[in-house]
Order: C-alpha cells, then sequence, then structure tokens
C-alpha cells in the first residue's frame, strides 16, 4: 500500500513537471496582466476537455491531469485495501472500505 502512494505521488509529480515546463515554454514571452482574472477554458473542466488538451498537447490540461493523479491516488489505495480484505474475506473491513470507496467515488463525480 504504500508503494502504491509513492508511485502515485512520483507520478503524478513527473506529469506535473513536463505540464509545468511546456507551460512556460509556451508562455514564456506574455506577461500576466494581474488586473483582470481569467479562469480556465470551460473545455477544461472535464474529463473528456482534459484528454483532448493532451492529445493536441495543451500545457494545461497535462497540469490538470497531474491534479488528477494526485487525487486519484489515495482513491486506489482504497480500492485496494478493499480488494485486499475481500480476498482476506474480512467482512467488516469489506464493509467500511466499501462505504468509504463509495463516498469518495460519489464526491469525485458528482463534482464533475
Amino acid at each position: 500500500m504504500g508503494r502504491l502512494l509513492q508511485v502515485g505521488v512520483l507520478l503524478a509529480s513527473f506529469v506535473m513537471l513536463a505540464g509545468g515546463i511546456l507551460y512556460v515554454r509556451a508562455y514564456h514571452d506574455g506577461s500576466p496582466n494581474y488586473r483582470v482574472f481569467t479562469s480556465e477554458p470551460q473545455v477544461l473542466r472535464h474529463f473528456s476537455g482534459i484528454a483532448h488538451g493532451i492529445a493536441v498537447g495543451d500545457p494545461a490540461a497535462i497540469i490538470q491531469l497531474a491534479v488528477l493523479l494526485l487525487i486519484a491516488t489515495p482513491v486506489a489505495r482504497v480500492a485496494f485495501a478493499l480488494i485486499a480484505f475481500c480476498i482476506e474475506r474480512d467482512k467488516l473491513y469489506i464493509l467500511v472500505s466499501s462505504v468509504v470507496l463509495t463516498v469518495l467515488l460519489y464526491g469525485f463525480f458528482r463534482s464533475q
């Protein structure tokens, strides 16, 4: 379980670093206007928009993928714990892990 968290955080870090480097290379010559707030494009707020952005090489989409990987790491840990408890046939921890995983997934997909 500890290795899963390490791999998830390292993978998210490398993806974030790659997206950050691409972002700086793409926008190094522009100066930001801090007087006007501009939000991200609406298309990047959904999985399909992020996938399309990655396919076309959008640095902001790569950075958002890294954030999603970082969020998905503890969710994957709960899922693997649930599988381990199913193998051990520990009914109490299967129930607890199922409830926790359901709440995590509900919160994650409800915000989309």
